[in-house]
């Protein structure tokens, strides 16, 4: 007969598993997601991550089966040892991009530690709970535990760790938790253990230290960012979304999105003009606007200076980026107050969720999407979504977008024309959209390219811009159709939602010129 200690105990275990597996995930999607907010190309940087960390569970596994004895002081020294190196994980990585020139040595090493690791724990687990209960009833048990840990973590990990808590709260918050276990562990079987004044020691050792790396992670998320962006960091959040960071040095402003630059008030404008004026000139009407992105509102500053548009709609999925930049004061002089004008309705929506559900029409729509980096943004650049564009332009409309550049991702620019060309026109029968690409210099950013897009031919030649800019006039104009030979048009596929070949020409682009 099983006597109550021993179901308290198998049921310690259980929770034990659980945790167990919940840690475990957390760490593993810490280091994707780190990899991928530092490097990009996060379906890449995940794929290392996940095949790192599953080879190095089997090997655990399979060093599991030289543990012949004292699996009690085993078990516990693990998890001391996965609470240690998995809380302060996020620490190391960000300390190694930025201070020391080999962030790959340190991710690939923190992969194959901790996945070894995790991969001893359940072999451990399995064996000592066995002798609380029969074998098939452990194995059942554990596992169970194990798989609804590891959706407890999936969900946890963007909808409530990261937003909250940030990276390395999160890290370091799971250290503790691995550590409690331990703890748990020391308190069940503390008449077991061979070593149980070491463990203890050693337990409050790594517990003090994550709890002061804990109390710190403010001072510690601050350090790394100024070693990351110039100037002072005026605003910083994580959101279910994405990492913001806006940095100020003297009297220039810029914004990061996960680590990569979104604009810089030096020469944002030269961007902002050439995305927005032609698309407003070469439209018959521009009453009503539509921007997709653009939560800056700097697109939007510029729409507006034209007397004729009754209304524009923006939309943006973050509202931590809108309201910023409608409520701070600093910010709304770059975008000249523009997202509190009585024209502008902001949603906080998905832009292709917010197109295919409804029915209004447009006559003018700008993309001012980030650039297609991963398969989620790829799909905002896809043949589909173009369609769905075209459905809710009016007649006489034109689409612009924001096309990446034309030199350091030449493919993945040219990819764009020609998905947009692929779109059949809703006015000709077997005709399809006519596309003008044109691309400025940005010094902050290099040559930037734009795609515009109408079921009629648009007439780019006597173009003429009459509202105030302080960059583009009609002499400028003329210039931005022009592509030298390194940015001359080449052949590319069609970005579809099945093959998402605009995600691979924009990372083979990019690491061409930054490896």
């Amino acid at each position: 007969m099983v006597s109550s200690a021993d179901n308290r105990t198998h049921l310690l275990l259980l929770l034990s598993t659980f945790v167990i597996a919940v840690c475990g995930l957390v760490y593993e999607l810490l280091a994707g997601t780190i990899s991928s907010y530092l490097l990009g190309n996060s379906i890449y940087q995940f794929s290392i991550v996940i095949g790192l960390f599953v080879a190095s569970m089997g090997i655990g596994s399979w060093l599991s089966r030289f543990i012949d004895r004292r699996l009690e002081d085993f078990f516990i020294a693990v998890q001391i040892a996965v609470g240690f190196i998995g809380g302060f994980s996020a620490v190391v990585l960000f300390f190694a991009f930025a201070n020391l020139d080999n962030y790959t040595v340190f991710l690939v090493l923190i992969s194959v530690v901790l996945g070894t690791l995790i991969g001893i724990e359940i072999p451990l687990v399995l064996r000592i709970i066995k002798s609380y209960s029969g074998l098939k009833l452990s194995v059942s048990n554990v596992f169970t535990a194990d798989y609804i840990g590891a959706l407890g973590a999936s969900l946890l990990f963007p909808l409530v760790l990261v937003p909250q808590l940030g990276l390395l709260r999160t890290g370091l918050l799971f250290g503790l938790l691995n550590v409690l276990v331990a703890a748990i562990a020391l308190y069940t079987f503390g008449g077991r253990l061979v070593n149980k004044v070491g463990m203890i020691i050693a337990t409050l050792l790594v517990t003090a230290a994550l709890g002061v790396g804990f109390v710190t992670a403010e001072r510690l998320s601050s350090y790394f960012e100024n070693r990351f962006y110039s100037g002072e960091i005026i605003y910083a959040q994580t959101t279910p979304y994405q990492r913001i960071v806006i940095s100020r040095d003297q009297d220039v402003i810029s914004m990061f999105i996960n680590g990569a630059l979104q604009f810089n008030t030096l020469d944002e404008y030269r961007y902002h003009e050439a995305l927005v004026h032609p698309v407003m000139n070469l439209s018959r009407h521009h009453e009503n606007v539509l921007v997709l992105g653009g939560g800056d509102g700097m697109a939007v500053r510029e729409v507006l200076k034209y007397p004729k548009v009754k209304s524009v709609t923006l939309v943006d999925i973050d509202p931590a980026i809108t309201r910023i930049f409608s409520n701070n004061e600093l910010l709304k002089t770059v975008n000249d107050n523009a997202l509190n004008d009585k024209r502008v309705n902001v949603l906080n929506r998905d832009a292709w969720k917010f197109i295919e559900a409804g029915k209004q029409l447009f006559d003018v729509i700008i993309v001012d999407l980030p650039d297609p980096n991963d398969i989620g943004l790829s799909k905002l650049y896809s043949r589909a979504f173009y369609a769905d564009l075209v459905r809710r332009l009016s007649a006489d409309g034109v689409i612009v977008t924001q096309a990446t550049s034309p030199l350091y991702t030449r493919e993945a620019f040219w990819c764009i024309n020609h998905t947009l060309q692929a779109v059949p026109s809703p006015i000709e029968l077997e005709g399809h959209l006519y596309t003008q690409p044109y691309h400025v210099y940005i010094p902050t950013f290099g040559e930037w390219g734009f795609v515009l897009a109408s079921p009629r031919p648009v007439r780019w030649d006597g173009l003429e811009i009459d509202v105030q800019t302080r960059y583009l006039d009609e002499e400028a104009l003329m210039t931005l159709t022009r592509f030298p030979r390194d940015m001359a048009e080449l052949e590319t596929g069609i970005n579809t939602l099945q093959e998402h070949a605009l995600a691979y020409y924009y990372e083979r682009g990019w690491s061409r010129w930054y490896r």
